[in-house]
């Protein structure tokens, strides 16, 4: 019956709860939420996570969503982020000049001196001790908290929170310049705490992580310090002591020696994942992983220069199910390194090689060889690395899914080809600057890996139109980067646009092009047309009339771009997040329809 409202009338508050939660999207549920007042109600006990930026006060907005969703258990609080406070949550309930919701003017006057206060406007704009009071008190049943870069917050306030919030499970402390006397609360109170990160913790000494292990010793799971110049080596004694059952550690730190890893290896058995940037270790480091560290599954060395092949055997030797190594900036590891982990890591899934000057041809042969489920492959500024490498990988990794070059300058059309017999499951393909693949080498990959739908090929200034074709006539892709491929034009583009129904980024085309993808690709939601001068308001104009669910467009640089092209994406794409412009291409009233929506690019004129 028209006007009669049935589901209200005949479901029960837990069935429609139920139903909230079934929603696949928050802008469902958001929508959903504004039918009326009951179900604004209920569908606030489903949200079990919020996320807040600094910009309108974060105390207040704390306060003002704990007295809403009373059943959330992760917070993600970052001052990075400018998530403004909505002005009708201080309208409605909260009024006149003492209520909280004067708080929300970013500047205001300081009473002792009529003067504004500039300290007083940062203050505003950061969570403060009483905001994590607030946040305390209104989530009792918190598991996961995040702070990103919240220097502000205190001893003092992660102390309250810690008493109130027991069930505590996850901490991010990222830049907070948190002491000893609020870690030590965390590791008094927090008994089920599994995970915590410490990275840029300046205010921490060894003594306040001494006394979390002993606290929360029993669940920590995984640790990270990076950037906390008074941690050291006791302190990692102290988790190998107390931290039995630690399964992941991140090490960024020139204050921890081999003293600290050796206890942590013996101590910690079960530990799965190691990522290390400490420039004080040697190959002794690596040894007792090797030997101690059965269990490990991913290790991650950046930046080492005191430790050679000698440490990688150790690893291979012992770490038999090392599914995902990273080698970066390993100066004094070679191919004898990179093959001792072939050949006693033969379950490795993933292999990322940055800037180890040392390792070339030889070393990839050997992974080839010997590592037949591979499905990841990044070679990063490899120069002495060579075809006859990739083919090899070819030859024997016909698993491989993803992989990823950037200035290999050895590499050309005949490692692309034989990577493209052998390996046609290849679902990713990131090249930029490797100048010796062109249109043979790409032509091969479309003709060959039927399933790959992320391509990248920034400034392979080799690879023409011929390529695109073949590509889209054997791949249906969900990305496509070609920036600085200037052999690439409509003709290409205009094939993949036919070709991939299902596109949803694409970096740089001209008008042809963008009638083509307005046509074809509706599901587009990110576009990269900077630097383009042959696109028009009109080929925009054809871009937005049936791609709707666009929500990022960069267009600087395009000369050919007016004021009214601009207008044109802001009013024609209701789902638009992002519009990356020269501020003087904007015109005021579409300043003022895409408030935040508009990003400007300073160009000096």
């Amino acid at each position: 019956m028209k006007g009669h409202d049935w589901i209200n009338t005949c479901l029960p508050d837990e069935l429609i709860v139920e139903i909230f939660r079934r929603l696949d999207s928050k802008s469902s549920r958001d929508s959903c939420s504004l039918v009326c007042n009951r179900w604004l109600r209920l569908e606030r006990l489903t949200r079990s996570s919020i996320r807040i930026g600094a910009t309108g006060s974060p105390d207040l907005f704390v306060q003002l969503l704990a007295s809403r969703f009373s059943n959330v258990t992760a917070v993600h609080i970052d001052e990075r982020l400018s998530i403004s406070l909505p002005v009708q949550l201080g309208r409605r309930r909260v009024t006149g000049e003492n209520s909280p919701a004067s708080s929300l003017k970013l500047r205001y006057v300081n009473h002792k001196n009529g003067s504004s206060s500039e300290d007083s406007d940062f203050d505003s704009l950061c969570l403060s001790d009483t905001g994590l009071a607030a946040l305390a008190d209104g989530f009792p049943k918190l598991e996961k908290l995040r702070l990103i870069w919240c220097s502000n917050v205190t001893s003092h306030g992660l102390s309250s929170l810690a008493w109130k919030c027991v069930y505590l499970k996850a901490l991010d402390l990222q830049g907070c310049y948190v002491g000893d006397q609020g870690l030590a609360a965390v590791g008094q109170c927090c008994k089920q705490l599994e995970d915590l990160n410490l990275r840029f913790c300046e205010g921490l000494t060894d003594k306040g992580l001494v006394e979390l292990a002993i606290g929360v010793g029993k669940s920590l799971k995984s640790l990270g310090v990076a950037a906390c110049a008074k941690i050291t080596d006791i302190s990692m004694e102290a988790v190998a002591s107390h931290c039995g059952s630690l399964e992941t550690l991140s090490l960024d730190s020139e204050f921890i020696h081999n003293q600290g890893v050796l206890a942590v290896a013996k101590g910690c058995p079960y530990l799965k994942s190691l990522k290390l940037q400490c420039i004080n270790l040697t190959d002794d480091a690596l040894k007792a992983v090797g030997v101690s560290c059965l269990s490990l599954e991913l290790l991650a060395l950046y930046s080492f220069q005191r430790f050679t092949d000698k440490g990688l055997r150790a690893i291979g030797k012992g770490c038999k199910k090392l599914k995902n190594l990273t080698l970066s900036d390993c100066y004094f590891l070679s191919d004898k390194g990179l093959e001792a982990i072939a050949i006693g890591c033969k379950e490795l899934t993933h292999l990322e090689v940055n800037g180890c000057h040392n390792i070339g041809t030889l070393g990839l042969e050997s992974v080839g060889k010997s590592c037949q489920h591979l499905s990841e492959l990044a070679l990063l500024y490899c120069q002495r690395i060579g075809d006859l490498g990739l083919l090899q990988v070819g030859k024997g990794c016909q698993f491989l899914q993803a992989l990823h070059l950037v200035d290999c300058s050895s590499i050309g059309d005949e490692a692309m080809c034989g990577i493209a017999a052998g390996c046609t499951n290849l679902k990713k393909l990131h090249i930029r600057r490797c100048y010796e693949i062109g249109n043979k080498g790409i032509i091969a990959v479309g003709d060959n890996c039927k399933s790959l739908t992320d391509l990248s090929i920034r400034f392979c200034d080799r690879v023409g139109d011929g390529a695109l074709i073949a590509i889209a006539e054997g791949c249906s892709l969900h990305y496509l980067n070609v920036s600085g491929c200037h052999q690439i034009g409509d003709a290409g583009l205009i094939a993949v646009a036919r070709g991939s129904p299902q596109l949803c980024y694409l970096d740089t085309l001209g008008d042809m092009a963008m009638a083509e993808l307005g046509e074809n690709c509706p599901l587009l939601k990110e576009i990269v047309i900077s630097h383009c001068r042959q696109i028009t308001d009109v080929g925009l104009a054809h871009l937005v009339k049936s791609c709707t669910l666009l929500e990022s467009c960069h267009m600087v640089y395009c000369s050919s771009i007016t004021s009214a092209g601009v207008a044109t994406v802001v009013s024609s794409c209701p789902n638009i997040k992002k519009v990356l412009v020269e501020k003087w291409k904007v015109s005021q009233r579409t300043e003022r329809r895409a408030g935040s929506v508009i990003s400007y690019l300073c160009v000096d004129l």
